[in-house]
């Protein structure tokens, strides 16, 4: 099968949809099938994949290292119309998306689409009234998912929303995968040498884009009141974002802030030894569809204290691989104080977290549950009226 992924985030830009879409690809080449991605351009970028055709960009004017895609150009029309795809996925409602739309529905083959993001939760990336931009980007979201012939989930939540708002289109949940021989529990000496890391101190850990809608300033202030009682602990923060600075102003002017410590970016293939060295994982984000952070770690057995909200409630399993609280620092602190107190409890709930990745996260699920997506898609639009192709 020759499928076309069409993504407004890819390689180099670091985030959850990036990680998702590189995933999916890497899974379905291993079946054997033509994978090729369509991606915006970046300046210097060098892609290991064999299979990637990049659309023209521009930096977004709010997050300057963030690539808008020109949406199409005649010459990437042909190519992408010469290669004869039998699936077009789109992984979001703009830019890219409707230009997979529009090819998918002119070659008369099915559009699948990721519904990856809660766009409403974005709306202060654009410089115009919040109010008006939560309500396009619904509307847009909905609009294009009731336009496919089928849509992905990566959490119930997602597909109890597009089922609300009206969508028809068959919404299936299919959380992105993890691949569990990379991503697996290891000695917590042995990684903490790997990093060069204290190997005695109480560590916690947030991995992810330090960005507004991430809510990584709630994890410092809960931080530092687990220092207030654990005097050996430290906190490592790995990511960059926009507010990166912001954050370390704050971590400076905290009792803790000696304590805190910012690794930056790191290559995804090299944070299964984050996750190993660390005693607890702290996520305070309320704008996830699934926190594939929290299934990494909970792959690497590493509980998570992580907030009620949509994302994190569907991976977190609350008393079993780790802890959900309301979203405040105290409410945070005081659950990750508890659990790094109580060893024993926190040694079940490794074994627990191991065991429910392997039984929901495994990346060869989404593939096979995304290839019989596929399939059912092309059987739709070959029952089609007037289908050409």
């Amino acid at each position: 099968m020759r499928i076309g992924l069409f993504t407004n985030n890819y390689l180099p830009f670091c985030g959850g949809v990036t990680i998702s879409v590189e995933t999916l690809r890497r899974g379905l080449e291993a079946r054997g099938h033509e994978v090729w991605t369509v991606a915006p351009r970046f300046p210097g970028a060098r892609d290991a994949a064999p299979r990637v055709i990049r659309v023209p960009s521009v930096p977004a004017a709010t997050y300057p290292e963030f690539a808008l895609a020109v949406p199409w150009s005649p010459r990437v029309g042909r190519r992408v119309r010469a290669l004869d795809l039998d699936v077009f996925h789109a992984h979001h409602p703009f830019l890219l998306g409707p230009a997979a739309r529009r090819a998918a529905r002119r070659l008369g083959r099915p559009l699948v689409f990721t519904y990856h993001t809660r766009y409403e939760k974005y709306a202060h990336y654009v410089p115009l009234t919040r109010t008006l931009v939560e309500a396009a980007a619904l509307g847009l979201s909905t609009r294009f998912a009731a336009g496919a012939d089928a849509v992905i989930a990566p959490s119930a939540l997602i597909r109890e929303q597009l089922r609300a708002r009206g969508v028809t289109t068959p919404v299936s949940v299919v959380p992105t995968g993890v691949d569990l021989a990379r991503f697996r529990p290891g000695d917590r000496v042995t990684a903490r040498r790997a990093l060069g890391l204290p190997i005695a101190d109480p560590l916690l850990l947030y991995v992810g884009r330090l960005d507004r809608e991430k809510s990584v300033d709630r994890v410092l202030l809960a931080f530092d009141r687990v220092a207030g009682t654990l005097a050996d602990a430290r906190l490592w923060l790995v990511g960059q974002g926009k507010e990166s600075e912001a954050l370390r102003a704050l971590a400076r002017q905290l009792g803790a802030g000696e304590r805190i410590h910012f690794a930056g970016v790191r290559e995804h293939a090299g944070l299964a030894a984050w996750y190993q060295a660390a005693d607890l994982f702290l996520f305070a984000s309320e704008t996830e569809t699934q926190g594939l952070v929290l299934a990494e770690a909970a792959a690497c057995g590493l509980p998570a204290v992580a907030v009620i909200a949509p994302g994190c409630d569907e991976v977190v399993r609350d008393g079993e691989t780790g802890i959900l609280t309301k979203n405040d620092p105290a409410g945070l602190a005081e659950a990750a104080i508890g659990l790094l107190l109580d060893g024993e409890r926190r040694a079940a709930m490794r074994l627990r977290a191991r065991q429910v990745a392997e039984r929901e996260f495994d990346v060869e699920l989404q593939i096979d549950r995304t290839l019989q997506l596929y399939a059912e898609a092309q059987a739709r639009v070959a029952e089609r009226p007037g289908r050409r192709g």
